[in-house]
């Protein structure tokens, strides 16, 4: 059985510097175009005219096998772009599912916590909303990080972060809300001062760090 890596990033980048390459031989065609393809004879003779017309006629033939070069160019650009879109459509479509069977299994093991408890059985707190200084959610029970408490309002602290359980690391504290400028006219107090960050949570019983 054969098996194929494919970075999607890198197919990207790739047909976009081809294309930049073809863009560049393009405009040095035109631009040769222009002094070769109707080379003026050095006289008026037939000897002249002749070796002029020779030489235009190569150029001319040079032009038209670039033209066909430039078709396949770009045949060969968008290949790659299509490749590297279908295979970022796979693996899209290979992860989607698996992550909704993840959440599906989570969440019929947390149900009976969460319902009882208000906090799951396996799986990481919600982090606390920005701008709010809500607290982090607790981890599960079992195993699980807490979320981090959210940033606070102006002149507000940041929201706790939310205690881990067995094993597990505590959230960070939400930062505090920046200072607020003070009212017009009040001598000596220009503005407010800024929040403080909120708490981290507790590291898990067994084992896990605090957060910060």
């Amino acid at each position: 059985m054969s098996y194929v890596i494919a970075a999607t990033d890198m197919l990207t980048t790739g047909a976009a510097n081809v294309a930049g390459i073809g863009s560049s031989l393009s405009t040095a065609n035109a631009a040769a175009a222009r002094s070769t393809t109707a080379v003026l004879a050095a006289a008026e003779d037939e000897v002249s005219a002749a070796i002029a017309a020779l030489f235009s006629g190569h150029a001319q033939q040079y032009q038209a096998l670039s033209t066909q070069a430039a078709a396949f160019h770009t045949q060969f650009v968008q290949a790659l772009t299509g490749a590297g879109s279908a295979y970022a459509a796979a693996e899209a479509a290979s992860v989607n599912p698996l992550q909704t069977l993840v959440d599906d299994v989570l969440a019929v093991i947390n149900a009976p916590t969460n319902l009882l408890l208000g906090r799951p059985l396996i799986g990481d707190g919600t982090n606390g909303a920005p701008g709010t200084g809500a607290p982090g959610g607790p981890g599960g029970i079992l195993w699980g990080n807490g979320g981090a408490g959210g940033s606070g309002a102006a002149g507000m602290a940041g929201g706790r972060g939310g205690d881990a359980g067995l094993w597990g690391n505590g959230g960070a504290g939400g930062a505090g809300g920046t200072g607020t400028t003070g009212a017009a006219g009040t001598p000596g107090s220009s503005s407010a001062a800024a929040g403080n960050g909120g708490a981290g949570g507790g590291g898990g019983l067994l084992f896990g760090l605090p957060g910060t």
